[in-house]
């Protein structure tokens, strides 16, 4: 094991070298704990022996390797997805070397995942697990059967839901975020980030969002897309509420949102539905009342209406109803 100095300044630092690609590289590692910093350089020493020799590289070191080259590329909120989905499945191959991979093995593991987790869930385990074998084994051909996706069952708020709502929450610091997503769309972690000097008269500009890094840290971030930073016009009603408040718009957090949000529905007797689910309610509107698909994307922040289409542009019971109405009144006037 490498052996740490102390400095004058009390703490200890160990310095170590490996070749890499035929270059020394030299590493140097500081803590206040001896062991610690002698432990750090021995797992910077055995991934370097990793990286020099792929025939020994599990699938364990793969990812926590695959993670550690996009961090700099990937959303926070990504990289710690990507690490628990590391720490959580597929454990019972995890310790295997890559090269020793069949497909048999990786069916068989995404078989255990299939039985505890959603369908969505697996996917996007099996994704992963694509993308790390892509990089250190591609010439490995994938051929997986994984579970069928199911429709998702959401409660879209409608307006009588989202008036009880407003309500509810009234005077109280979950207005802004409620009215913010209702009526925008803005997402949690965007609103979270939003200050005073965002805001221009009626028009807000998103251009960053509050999530959780690595390791488990509040940061702010750019969005996650190009098309999400963009420039939404509120009506008046919202942007009175905006007028006085200098700096951070909202002191609450993504998750503080989430709990209180939840507790407001169950205290007012309001169908549950995730905070999230504004900004399908927002969308469902927008489509009802004919608004052009583009408008609505540009709102909402997507690039292209196939999220639009598929997850977010939902029926309101409502308007559900009254178009079933007008249809039956066809029917029996056709049967008459």
């Amino acid at each position: 094991m490498p052996k740490a100095k102390k400095l004058p300044s009390g703490n200890w630092r160990v310095q170590v070298s490996k070749s890499v690609n035929g270059n020394l590289v030299r590493k140097s590692f500081t803590d206040s704990d001896k062991r610690r910093a002698e432990l750090q350089a021995l797992e910077w020493q055995s991934e370097i022996d990793d990286y020099n020799n792929l025939d020994e590289l599990t699938l364990r070191k793969a990812y926590s390797r695959y993670i550690e080259s996009k961090k700099n590329i990937l959303s926070p909120g990504t990289v710690r997805v990507y690490k628990n989905t590391a720490k959580e499945h597929l454990q019972d191959i995890m310790d295997v070397k890559v090269t020793q991979l069949t497909c048999e093995m990786i069916q068989r593991s995404i078989n255990q995942c299939a039985a505890l987790c959603h369908p969505k869930t697996v996917r996007n385990v099996h994704g992963l697990l694509s993308a790390v074998l892509k990089m250190f084994r591609p010439s490995f051909a994938l051929n997986t059967s994984l579970p069928q996706k199911k429709p998702t069952e959401l409660h879209i708020p409608d307006d009588d839901d989202v008036k009880k709502l407003m309500a509810a929450v009234k005077g109280t610091d979950l207005e802004i975020p409620v009215l913010l997503a209702a009526f925008g769309p803005m997402r949690r972690g965007e609103i979270c980030a939003l200050t005073s000097d965002d805001i221009k008269g009626n028009v807000i500009s998103v251009t960053k969002a509050v999530v959780r890094d690595g390791n488990g840290k509040t940061v702010v971030k750019t969005p996650k897309t190009s098309s999400s930073y963009r420039k939404i016009e509120y009506p008046d009603f919202v942007i009175e509420k905006l007028k006085k408040i200098e700096g951070k718009i909202t002191n609450i957090s993504p998750e503080h949102i989430t709990r209180r949000f939840k507790r407001v529905l169950v205290r007012n007797d309001i169908e549950p539905f995730r905070f999230h689910d504004l900004r399908h309610y927002n969308v469902s509107i927008l489509h009802a009342m004919n608004i052009p698909d583009k408008y609505i994307m540009a709102r909402g922040g997507w690039r292209t209406n196939y999220t639009m289409n598929n997850v977010y542009n939902h029926t309101l019971k409502s308007k559900q109803s009254e178009y079933n109405q007008k249809a039956f009144e066809h029917f029996a006037n056709l049967y008459d």
